[in-house]
């Protein structure tokens, strides 16, 4: 069974998924991170930190799911698109653009307008939420979380109108 040939299930997120959810994260941190963030920040994200940093998420977490198997989630807070991360075997079979649209949905339910940083150098993500209608309204230095203080990593500020999302 492959990703292509079974259904995408798109569900809330439970205690159950933490190990599944960090271990996509970090892989595809690092893949799209790697060489464009300060080198002391990569030292930071082990496995161990996106373990640690999944259980605050959980109820705002959406995820992905193939043959039982978690490919991507995406997480919201307030009115930004926080996170979004899916595993190497499942991009490019729409499973970022479902999960992108069920992170605008849930923000649509209380803001107009959504936000989300990526980081400068990554121009997959960038041409990603580019062809997804989101535009890129300037840079920002995003405070980066560890487990011992924030990083300022270089990124772009994403904004995207949210009025007519799920009408």
């Amino acid at each position: 069974m492959t990703i292509h040939q079974s259904p995408t299930v798109f569900r809330a997120a439970t205690r159950d998924d933490v190990g599944d959810i960090a271990t996509i994260w970090h892989l595809a941190w690092i893949d799209g991170h790697r060489g464009h963030v300060p080198p002391g920040l990569e030292a930071h994200r082990r496995l161990d930190h996106f373990l640690a940093r999944v259980p605050p998420r959980i109820e705002l977490t959406t995820l992905a799911a193939v043959g039982g198997a978690v490919v991507g989630f995406a997480s919201v807070h307030e009115d930004e698109l926080e996170e979004l991360f899916v595993a190497a075997a499942a991009r490019g079979t729409g499973v970022a653009a479902a999960l992108l649209a069920a992170g605008e949905r849930r923000i649509a339910e209380r803001f107009d307008r959504a936000w989300l940083a990526v980081v400068a150098g990554n121009l997959r993500a960038r041409r990603f939420y580019e062809k997804s209608g989101w535009s890129d309204a300037g840079g920002l230095d995003y405070p980066a979380e560890t487990l011992s203080g924030r990083f300022i990593v270089p990124s772009r500020r994403y904004e995207k109108e949210l009025r007519h999302v799920g009408s």
